[in-house]
């Protein structure tokens, strides 16, 4: 037995759905809207090809202490969103949607975050405190984000290997 979490978040961008689409679906763009603490990178090589059933491999450290992430597409719907789901990582469950709905020259996202907190009963000690980090996390790349696209914004990254 465990107990489901859900975290929501939403923010509107001044820009069309397909450009912002394809800001969030490169996968080295979440490596620059992730908290600089968090020592965030990607470990799987480069080119990736995001589609149904890519899986990406992370790096990270929280707390100072270090962890992976495997995260798969499970749902793909270009420009209108997409899931990825945890296959090894520090959550039990870990399902993330990314919805994009077209306005009048903008692009409103939605995000949802289902998890389960590991080691029930005892994960669910700590799961207010990961509300709030996963809250922080969420709130630097709203803010992170709007600047890359305030600023004129190469939404896209070059990237090096």
């Amino acid at each position: 037995m465990s107990t489901e979490h859900i975290f929501t978040t939403e923010m509107t961008l001044p820009h069309n759905i397909d450009e912002t689409f394809l800001f969030f679906s490169d996968a080295f763009n979440l490596e620059r809207i992730t908290p600089p603490e968090l020592r965030f990178s990607i470990v799987t090589p480069e080119p990736i090809e995001v589609k149904k059933g890519t899986q990406i491999d992370y790096r990270l450290r929280l707390w100072r202490i270090p962890f992976t992430w495997t995260t798969l597409i499970t749902h793909w719907d270009p420009p209108h969103g997409f899931v990825d789901e945890q296959k090894k990582g520090p959550y039990k469950t870990w399902i993330h949607s990314h919805r994009f709905t077209e306005g009048s020259n903008e692009t409103h996202i939605a995000d949802e975050v289902i998890y389960e907190m590991p080691f029930w009963p005892f994960g669910e000690i700590i799961s207010p405190f990961i509300f709030k980090q996963i809250s922080r996390i969420f709130h630097h790349r709203k803010s992170t984000i709007k600047n890359i696209f305030k600023n004129g914004a190469n939404v896209q990254v070059e990237h090096t290997s």
